[in-house]
């Protein structure tokens, strides 16, 4: 292993890890990087769900500024764009009490453009922003194999490099600031219409007469496979809907995408069909219900 990573790892674990957003995701990213080492400091709006991990070793923060003052890397992962706001630039938010010196890794999926005020107003501060958003549900939190995608300075990706691989594994440094949110966006519009796809197919091999866990057998292994299909298909048919990823969270992602989309003067028929079905899924009451939860609609 290159000495001067094992230098930074040495370095990175000295330095006490702030994580705000204990949901879903969060408790297993937050659990990841204590088993890999790292001292963590919590702060979720209701203490509550963050017990399991206060009992596990966590440290618990009574705000976002408590937090802020007595930690040198922070790692966010809340809902909306407004929580990013609110966490960040509110008077007891991160930017007003982060010490100099320090990290702000936003791994919230949220706007380009807030992220690049992020990175704007943290640096006149000598504060390093990144925002690094992620793939992979609840599956890849627990297992530590998130895909990371990252935009901010290389060199500030180079030194948290280690607090990342603690918690994914395919983790790429996308460009500037915004490029990893710009890429997360990507990566929902893939998904958007795969989504449709998935539960197309799984209703049609029912009404073939078909098995459909025979079916995933064999189309998960070809031109077909897609994490969707592998590990969101299964739940369809089990009527397992537990949420790995909320619907109502995929669909804020999916309006930042089309708002993004529009800004860069392209149409997105595919996330737009996909979108107005989600939210029509929410219309019925699916809101916290796993994204899965949308071969509801091709069933009734």
């Amino acid at each position: 292993m290159n000495c001067k990573y094992v230098w930074r790892e040495k370095a990175m674990k000295t330095k006490q890890i702030g994580f705000i957003g204990t949901g879903v995701m969060g408790n297993g990213m937050v659990r990841n990087l204590m088993k890999n080492g790292f001292s963590v400091t919590v702060f979720t709006r209701t203490k509550e769900k963050a017990l399991p991990l206060l009992e596990e070793g966590a440290e618990w923060a009574d705000s976002v500024k408590e937090l802020a003052t007595s930690c040198q890397i922070i790692i966010t992962i809340v809902g909306y764009p407004k929580d990013v706001e609110e966490v960040y630039f509110g008077t007891d938010g991160l930017l007003a009490h982060t010490r100099s010196g320090s990290y702000l890794i936003d791994m919230t999926t949220s706007k380009p453009t807030l992220a690049k005020e992020i990175y704007d107003r943290a640096k006149e501060k000598n504060i390093q922003a990144l925002d690094a958003p992620v793939s992979g549900g609840d599956i890849g939190a627990k297992n530590g194999s998130l895909a990371i995608m990252a935009g901010g300075d290389e060199e500030a990706f180079k030194e948290v490099l280690p607090v990342l691989e603690a918690m994914g594994e395919n983790i790429i440094l996308q460009g500037e600031a915004g490029a990893g949110q710009h890429t997360k966006l990507s990566n929902q519009i893939a998904i958007a219409s795969n989504m449709v796809g998935v539960c197309e197919a799984i209703v049609y091999a029912r009404k073939a007469g078909l098995d459909p866990s025979r079916v995933l057998d064999t189309i998960t292994t070809g031109a077909a496979g897609s994490f969707s299909l592998s590990k969101l298909a299964p739940r369809m048919i089990a009527d397992d809907y537990a949420p790995g990823f909320y619907v109502k969270h995929f669909i804020k992602d999916m309006s930042i995408a089309l708002e993004s989309a529009k800004e860069l003067g392209m149409d997105t028929p595919g996330l737009d069909l996909s979108l107005k079905l989600y939210k029509e899924l929410a219309e019925n009451g699916e809101n916290d219900s796993g994204t899965q939860a949308l071969i509801k609609l091709f069933e009734s």
